[in-house]
């Protein structure tokens, strides 16, 4: 028999947080428990983090489901053409982490080009003896090229404006309110930049954007930073140029495989690392969760939902 509560499955362990706060108003259930065997009719929405790719045996073994609800801003793991074509509806929630994964994207600027995350390790390390001056490069004047000037990549570039770097940007539209310049292509962009931010959309089209040939552009002296997601850098191609020197350094809170391995860096020089930490503050997750309960209030009592994703 239906519950009294309407069902919903939460996919992800990492927004197993989720499974208190929407259990005042639902029934719910938790993937990693194990396969909700008895609960396979009565479950209509999927709970997920938009970067990992949807189960789509998963969804397609529910007979009523109807939304692929995202908690995150990203939808990049939900094929959007299976989910027209199986009238699914997806929402996510925009808008509010853009300001935090800008923050730390300078965070990174700061830590990889001025050394800081180096410096703390070598004082911790007990490498500092006092007899030379670790010296790093001023950021005033440096060439910062922004790849995708959505909200996380506009609030990147008026924070540089602040440090008094040049800005310029790329991305495959024009936009012609935008106060800095637009490159001519990507290629150009590279390797017009002392330090690249990848802040663009994950979607098909981008995955593998930043390949051998732009991290290259970018160069020996150059910084690559991501704050977008993993898989549009060739990650391969990244490490290849950090351990041959073709690459100055990369500031990285995004990865091919999220956790990624600790092994897979173990040897890789002059990298700064975080873990897919750039959104989640004490700020902007509560406001994720209050979008992802609208959307999914919205969606059982059958009204528009106030993100959907358009197909």
């Amino acid at each position: 028999m239906p519950h009294a509560k309407p069902d919903l499955l939460i996919v992800h362990p990492l927004l197993g947080f989720l499974g208190p706060i929407l259990e005042t108003d639902y029934t719910v259930w938790r993937f990693w428990e194990g396969p909700p065997l008895e609960a396979v009719e009565f479950i209509r929405v999927l709970v997920v983090a938009g970067e990992f790719p949807v189960d789509k045996a998963l969804a397609e073994s529910l007979p009523n489901l109807g939304l692929i609800a995202c908690f995150t801003a990203g939808y990049d793991g939900v094929d959007l053409s299976w989910a027209r074509d199986r009238g699914l509806q997806v929402s996510h929630s925009p808008g509010v982490n853009h300001e935090d994964a800008a923050d730390h994207a300078m965070g990174l600027i700061l830590a990889s080009w001025r050394k800081i995350a180096l410096g703390d390790r070598m004082v911790r390390g007990g490498a500092w003896d006092g007899h030379e001056k670790m010296t790093s490069r001023s950021l005033a004047g440096r060439r910062v090229g922004i790849v995708g000037l959505g909200g996380i990549g506009a609030a990147v570039a008026s924070r540089c404006e602040a440090f008094g770097l040049n800005i310029s940007w790329w991305g495959p539209r024009e936009k012609p309110d935008a106060p800095w310049p637009r490159a001519p292509s990507l290629e150009a962009l590279a390797e017009g930049s002392d330090i690249l931010v990848v802040a663009c959309r994950a979607t098909a089209e981008t995955v593998g954007l930043i390949s051998a040939d732009i991290i290259d552009a970018v160069g020996p002296e150059g910084l690559l930073v991501n704050v977008s997601r993993g898989p549009v850098v060739n990650e391969d191609a990244l490490i290849a140029a950090l351990k041959t020197g073709r690459l100055g350094a990369a500031a990285l809170d995004v990865y091919a495989q999220e956790p990624t391995p600790a092994e897979r860096w173990a040897d890789v020089p002059h990298n700064v690392l975080t873990p897919h930490t750039a959104g989640a503050t004490t700020a902007a997750m509560p406001k994720m969760v209050d979008l992802t309960r609208e959307n999914l209030r919205r969606f059982f009592a059958g009204e528009p939902l106030v993100n959907p994703v358009a197909f």
